[in-house]
């Protein structure tokens, strides 16, 4: 079995004395796992950061085996990504989201979503919008999708200004006034017709609302943590954004 794939890599465990196994996201065989003999050494050592483009080549007698990779670098982002706390966060934030889908299930979308959000780090309120929106793509590969797009008790998709915490569906602001302390707000970057920009409190606003979501859908059924990237990744970006 062989296969090659542009990938990024998303974290290495080591492996006897030299090797190391690596993990990485691939564009069509989704996460994916292999072994690579002498990773611990000097040559790809720079090659393994979290956050690195590569291609990445897989070799196995059988598929379920672990098997083999190979990798070529394509684009060495990891040294960028060290240089402010919100992107070394957010690179394993992203990495802990991934790892919540099956190993070799493609998920193309997300691996087009994770290159761009890791080429756009330097700017904490563009990083943190797009961070929202991995998010939400995670929890409808998951099928817990968001209907973000028309009230749930009317069938409008005017007005919308509530997202329903019991179905994770838009609700209008005429129907959701008498509930509004019972509602999430749907933040402004959010809404299908805005042209704004997230700004601090809408991003708050966001990171509750979808954290509540994985919560409950996710990390409490398979009990497990949500981790600490994402905290510290949401503790630097909203200490970027202090006006």
């Amino acid at each position: 079995m062989h296969w090659t794939n542009e990938a990024v890599i998303l974290g290495v465990k080591r492996h006897g004395e030299q090797s190391v196994i690596a993990e990485v996201m691939t564009r069509d065989r989704g996460r994916h796992l292999g072994l690579i003999r002498n990773g611990k050494s000097r040559t790809m050592l720079p090659v393994l950061q979290p956050g690195n483009l590569v291609e990445v080549s897989w070799r196995a007698r059988l598929d379920e085996h672990l098997g083999n990779f190979t990798l070529e670098p394509l684009s060495y982002r990891a040294a960028s990504l060290m240089e402010h706390a919100a992107s070394l966060h957010g690179v394993q934030a992203l990495a802990a989201l991934l790892r919540l889908l099956p190993e070799r299930d493609p998920h193309p979308h997300l691996f087009d979503m994770l290159n761009i959000v890791l080429d756009n780090f330097a700017d904490a309120s563009g990083a943190g919008e797009l961070y929202i929106r991995f998010e939400l793509a995670v929890l409808n590969d998951l099928g817990f999708g968001l209907d973000l797009v028309e009230c749930a008790a009317t069938g409008s998709r005017e007005n919308l200004e509530y997202i329903s915490p019991r179905s994770g569906r838009a609700v209008s602001r005429e129907a959701g006034m008498p509930y509004h302390d019972k509602l999430f707000l749907l933040p402004e970057f959010l809404r299908s017709s805005s042209k704004e920009a997230a700004n601090r409190q809408s991003l708050i606003e966001a990171f509750r609302m979808t954290q509540y979501f994985l919560d409950r859908y996710v990390y409490e059924p398979r009990g497990i943590e949500h981790g600490t990237a994402r905290d510290g990744f949401i503790r630097a970006v909203l200490e970027e954004l202090v006006e």
